[in-house]
């Protein structure tokens, strides 16, 4: 079935639409289940906050003024009528707004992870082509051994052993911190590595089993060069499996790397959510939680969306249905 291009944008505004309204419905879902959970933790946020020596009456009035006295849907209830005004209340410990500790922390979370993809994605790429062209021999072995060590080893592990040859042994980068480029080397590395590998992986078998096929054979016969075949007829016909992959990998480091953020001291959304469970701010940790989940399900709709320009058959299976 064939459609022009004006039905090609009324169908992805309705997908769009759709999405945003399963949006809603999620929303609704996580924050229920995330204040259930807080909730049902053991411990009390309020004598975190004072102390074990406080005074019954000092813990009752914080009590009062965090709204933790009243009844569970009661605080639920208050909870969405913040959210439906744009707010996501005030941590416990600054007093300050969640947003906007978290509109001020994102921006260097987006740095992160946008340095992670730029170091990834080019090097998985060039990883996995290099590997299918040398399939079964000593460089497929050693790239393919590389990408399993990636993926086997721990990012705290591989964080601590690049801070210490970059920054201790070689003293080339500051151990941690959050400022410009000389800062964001070794956290964007750290958390480059199984993103590396996974693309490395996946790129290798698509480009072997596309490689195999009757019409590249087809063009090698006309006389392309390789760099034509790869750039043109094989690369478009793994896009989709790449885009799937670098677009979850982007949305999780988006959602905060909390271990490599930790590690390096980077000011980021990761290591704002970490210190709010340690501290028991649950305001902290919602604003986190619920953040996450748009930015993840905003991501994964950008990549459905670019499905429909990258391959046509999904234009029209859209289009029939």
């Amino acid at each position: 079935m064939l459609y022009n291009r004006s039905e090609r944008r009324l169908t992805i505004r309705k997908y769009i639409l759709k999405r945003f309204f399963l949006l809603i419905l999620l929303l609704f879902g996580i924050t229920l289940l995330t204040f259930s959970l807080t909730k049902a933790l053991p411990g009390d946020p309020v004598q975190s906050l004072v102390g074990e020596r406080a005074q019954p009456e000092l813990i009752e009035k914080i009590r009062k003024e965090i709204g933790a006295d009243k009844g569970i849907f009661s605080q639920y209830s208050g909870y969405i009528k913040l959210l439906l005004r744009g707010e996501m209340g005030r941590s416990y410990y600054t007093n300050r707004k969640v947003l906007d500790d978290i509109l001020m922390k994102f921006p260097n979370t987006m740095k992160l992870a946008s340095g992670a993809m730029l170091i990834a994605v080019p090097t998985g790429l060039f990883l996995g082509f290099l590997a299918a062209y040398k399939r079964n021999k000593y460089t497929d072995r050693i790239i393919s051994a590389v990408s399993i060590t990636g993926l086997s080893i721990p990012v705290f592990w591989s964080g601590l052993l690049i801070m210490l040859l970059l920054s201790l042994k070689l003293k080339l980068l500051p151990p941690s911190g959050t400022g410009d480029i000389v800062f964001l080397v070794m956290p964007s590395l750290t958390l480059s590595l199984p993103a590396i590998a996974t693309l490395a992986r996946i790129t290798r078998t698509s480009v072997i089993e596309i490689a195999d096929m009757p019409f590249i054979n087809t063009a090698r016969a006309k006389g392309m060069t390789v760099f034509r075949i790869n750039a043109v007829h094989i690369f478009r016909n793994i896009i989709i499996p790449l885009v799937t992959v670098i677009g979850l990998d982007f949305g999780s480091y988006l959602n905060g790397a909390v271990l490599t953020e930790t590690i390096f001291g980077w000011d980021g959304i990761g290591r704002f959510a970490m210190d709010g469970i340690i501290k028991r701010d649950y305001p902290v940790v919602m604003g986190c939680i619920i953040i996450g989940t748009v930015v993840f399900v905003l991501i994964n709709l950008i990549v459905d969306v670019l499905y429909h320009y990258l391959d046509p058959r999904i234009r029209l299976y859209a289009a029939d249905r």
